[in-house]
């Protein structure tokens, strides 16, 4: 019964730190993919960003089966040319696509 135990808490662990690898991994490309949404949106070549949250969500499930896949979902804040907007990137893990869309909170 202890090694079970002991084998479930250190996946748990394992399965945390491959998130957060994924997580960090993916932050340069979140963050030129916001700004470069914000560049042409806001008419400002000198913009930068800053990630502001970011999580992991996986596929929904419907019944036994998954449908769908686990994604990135990064909310990035974008500055320059005394403009600041926020962005929703989301990211297929496992791909280099990324796709910037407007805030959910507009």
């Amino acid at each position: 019964m202890k090694k079970t135990s002991l084998i479930v808490i250190v996946l748990g662990i394992a399965g945390c730190v491959s998130q957060t690898q994924i997580l960090d991994d993916q932050q340069g490309v979140v963050i030129q993919t916001a700004v470069k949404r914000a560049q042409f949106k806001i008419s400002c070549p000198d913009a930068a960003g800053i990630v502001l949250s970011r999580e992991v969500i996986q596929p929904t499930r419907q019944g036994i089966y998954i449908v769908g896949v686990e994604r990135t979902e990064y909310m990035v804040g974008v500055t320059g040319c005394g403009k600041k907007d926020t962005y929703v990137v989301v990211c297929p893990v496992g791909s280099d696509g990324c796709f910037a869309a407007d805030s959910r909170n507009r």
